[in-house]
C-alpha cells in the first residue's frame, strides 16, 4: 500500500451490512393491510392440507396459474407472513420512510401481530409457511402498478433466518418480496384488514372476508352468486358442499357476528350471497397530493418555524392538505407561519 493510500484510508473498517439493503419493521402498531390483486383472486389454498394440484383460474380477461412446490401451494395462513410486511412498508411509506424488497422482522413480533401461536410449535409453522411461499409459482397477467406482468414469479423471492437461538426458535427473518407485491406496494394498491381477520378459524372465512373487503367496500351492500363466489374463493368442493360450508358460516355468524365488517345472508331462490356492511368501512376521499418542494422552501421554513423539523413539518402539511395547492411552496410556508401562530396561543 501507497504512503498516499494509507494517509486517504478511513480508520473505521467498511461497513460490510448497511442497514439500506432491508427494511426493518419496528412498527408494532401498523395497520393490517392486504394487496387488492390477491384479494380478488384464489392466489391460496383453502386445504390445511399440502396442495399440490395446479390451479388454473380465469375471469373477465384475467389468467392466472398457481403451481405449488413439492411443499404444496401456499395457503390463506402462509398469507399473514405477506399482510404483517406489507402492514408494515404502508405505514413506514405514510410516515416519509424509506423502504426497500428486502424486509427484516423478528418472528415473535409477527407471531403476534397476526395473533399466531408463539410456541416452539409456531415457529416451525413460520419455517413451513415461509416455503411455502417461496415455492409457489404464479404465471399471470394480473396488472399491478401500472405495469401488466406476463411471467412467473414467486409470491416471495426469498427467506432468510437471520439469527436462530439454541433450541431452534427464530429470532429475525429476512423476507425479499416478489416485484409483484413490491409494485402494488408502492402503487399503494392495498386495503386494510379489520384486525380480527387474524382471529377467523377457518380459511373459507378468511378468503369470503378478503372477497367482501374487496367487492363491497364501503357500498350498504353487495350481492354475488354463488357459484361465482366458488371460483373467487379457489374451492375444490363440489357446489353442493360449497353451499353447506358457506350456510355454516352464515349460521355462525348470524348467531355470533364474527365475521368482521360484513354480515352475511343466502338468498336460496335466486343462490347469491348478500354481503350487508356493518359500517365499519366508510369511503375513502383521495388525498390531495402536491409535488415535490424546491429544495429551497426549507431554509425559508427554518426561518418561519425556528427550533422544528421542517420535513416533520411538511408531513403534516402534506396529511392535512384538503386539495393539491397551485403554489405549493407558498401555501408549505402559508402553513409553517400557521403552525407557529397557533404554536404561540396554545402556550
Amino acid at each position: 500500500m501507497s504512503d498516499e493510500s494509507a494517509i486517504n484510508r478511513s480508520p473505521l473498517l467498511p461497513d460490510r451490512y448497511p442497514q439500506g439493503d432491508f427494511f426493518v419493521c419496528d412498527i408494532f402498531d401498523a395497520v393490517p393491510k392486504a394487496d387488492m390483486a390477491s384479494m380478488e383472486h384464489p392466489i391460496f389454498s383453502l386445504s390445511t392440507k399440502p396442495d399440490t394440484r395446479v390451479r388454473e383460474y380465469e375471469h373477465n380477461g384475467i389468467k392466472i396459474a398457481i403451481k405449488p412446490s413439492v411443499d404444496g401451494l401456499a395457503t390463506v395462513h402462509d398469507r399473514d407472513i405477506l399482510i404483517y410486511c406489507i402492514s408494515q412498508l404502508m405505514t413506514a411509506i405514510n410516515e416519509g420512510k424509506g423502504v426497500s424488497q428486502a424486509v427484516r422482522f423478528r418472528a415473535f413480533d409477527m407471531l403476534v401481530a397476526t395473533n399466531r401461536n408463539t410456541a416452539g410449535s409456531g415457529y416451525a409453522q413460520l419455517k413451513a409457511a415461509l416455503e411455502r411461499l417461496a415455492g409457489t409459482r404464479i404465471s399471470t397477467n394480473i396488472i399491478t402498478g401500472g405495469q401488466e406482468v406476463f411471467r412467473t414469479f414467486g409470491l416471495i423471492e426469498s427467506a432468510e433466518v437471520v439469527r436462530e437461538t439454541r433450541d431452534g426458535r427464530m429470532q429475525e427473518v429476512e423476507v425479499k418480496l416478489s416485484d409483484w407485491v413490491f409494485n402494488a406496494i408502492r402503487s399503494k394498491e392495498v386495503l386494510t384488514l379489520h384486525r380480527d381477520y387474524f382471529r377467523l378459524r377457518k380459511p373459507l372465512e378468511r378468503r369470503i372476508y378478503e372477497i367482501a373487503r374487496k367487492h363491497c367496500g364501503a357500498q350498504k351492500e353487495w350481492r354475488i352468486g354463488l357459484s361465482l363466489l366458488q371460483k373467487k374463493c379457489g374451492s375444490n368442493s363440489t357446489l353442493r358442499e360449497f353451499r353447506r360450508l358457506v350456510m355454516n358460516i352464515i349460521r355462525e355468524d348470524q348467531s355470533h357476528d364474527h365475521m368482521p365488517d360484513y354480515s352475511i345472508e343466502m338468498d336460496e331462490q335466486e343462490d347469491t350471497v348478500l354481503f350487508t356492511n356493518r359500517q365499519n368501512v366508510k369511503a375513502v376521499l383521495p388525498q390531495a397530493v402536491a409535488p415535490q418542494l424546491d429544495s429551497d422552501v426549507y431554509e425559508t421554513a427554518r426561518m418561519l418555524a425556528p427550533g422544528h423539523d421542517v420535513h416533520y413539518l411538511e408531513r403534516e402539511w402534506r396529511q392535512w392538505l384538503p386539495e393539491t395547492p397551485r403554489n405549493p411552496e407558498a401555501a408549505f410556508l402559508g402553513f409553517c407561519r400557521k403552525w407557529m401562530q397557533n404554536k404561540k396561543n396554545t402556550g
